[in-house]
């Protein structure tokens, strides 16, 4: 099969994704071989790349936002031959520990994570424990539903985590694929949602799928926050949005990585009792009422497509801000 593979991490302009003929994967026993048909592209995959989350393996596909058709299931799994499954970036936990038995998996100290600690879906077939794959709702294209897999999934518990109040005013800052998602399911549940954000087109895609208002990262909205999630994985933003979230206002940092965060003045940023909450990947029900919500609204997603074997170029592109949604590699 073929296969963009990862031999040693690098900025995303050196192209270190090369282009492979690699064995069809073995799955174990409790895993399905998924032929992939899209797979998104998700700036925790530059993350991988580029070295900002630490290697963890000599050889590595990236991918978790993965789309296909079942080509072998164990007997006892829950999906057979032919189903169309999801493969998203939480691969495997433990299924013991405190996290685990509460609830929490997404805090497993064991889990282990597509595209960094196994192989993931940029390529034409992955392999995912049964467990760990999902339903994909037939109201979504393969393309379409890629992205839902992980920034649908992480905007999701942004907005959990968040503690946006029924009808109240969101703040956004960063507009990329998992905002883009956010602000139709915060939408949906009554929010007004203001979009901060550099790029141009991104604010007026931000206007087009109904925001409140639109503007660039150093603006102020037109009214106080009760809620705020920083997308963008940049430290310098944390204060600001802060200072712009009312009293007893919350904010989530939806990034697994993030530049430095500057000191905070606790009088100006955090008294009060605003909050400040970190995301932490998710939980498989984070996932499943995700893609549940998606199908209801329906949520419309804005792609952008490339060739499997332009996995840097895409990339590229999504570190340059160059298109406005998600972009999604298809075999």
């Amino acid at each position: 099969m073929r296969a963009m593979v990862l031999q040693g991490q690098a900025p995303i302009e050196r192209a270190p994704l090369l282009a492979e003929d690699v064995p069809i994967p073995t799955p174990a026993g409790d895993e399905l071989l998924v032929r992939v048909r899209a797979c998104g592209v998700c700036r925790t995959d530059l993350h991988v790349v580029e070295g900002d989350l630490p290697p963890v393996r000599d050889r590595l596909v990236p991918g978790h936002q993965a789309v296909g058709v079942v080509e072998s299931a164990p007997p006892d799994a829950r999906v057979r031959a032919g189903d169309r499954v999801g493969i998203a970036w939480l691969r495997r936990t433990c299924g013991h520990c405190e996290y685990c038995a509460t609830g929490r998996e997404n805090l497993c100290e064991r889990a282990e994570f597509t595209g960094w600690h196994a192989d993931g879906g940029f390529a034409e077939y992955a392999v995912v424990p049964a467990a760990f794959a999902y339903a994909i709702p037939a109201a979504f294209s393969d393309v379409d539903a890629a992205p839902l897999l992980c920034a649908g999934i992480i905007g999701f518990r942004a907005l959990q985590r968040a503690a946006v109040p029924r009808g109240g005013r969101l703040g956004l800052w960063g507009f990329g694929s998992s905002a883009h998602v956010t602000l139709q399911v915060a939408r949906a549940r009554g929010a007004r949602v203001h979009v901060l954000t550099r790029a141009a087109s991104h604010r007026e895609l931000a206007r087009t799928l109904g925001a409140a208002w639109a503007g660039d990262v150093g603006d102020a909205p037109p009214e106080p926050l009760d809620s705020a999630i920083v997308f963008a994985p940049a430290g310098e933003l944390v204060p600001l949005a802060l200072r712009r979230l009312a009293r007893g206002g919350t904010l989530a940092l939806a990034g697994i990585a993030m530049t430095p965060t500057p000191p905070l003045d606790y009088a100006r940023d955090l008294f009060y009792e605003r909050q400040v909450r970190s995301v932490t990947a998710n939980t498989r029900a984070d996932g499943e009422a995700l893609l549940a919500e998606a199908a209801r609204i329906p949520v419309r997603l804005t792609t952008t497509t490339f060739p499997l074997a332009e996995a840097n170029r895409a990339l590229g592109a999504l570190k340059r801000g160059a298109f406005a949604g998600s972009a999604v590699l298809v075999s």
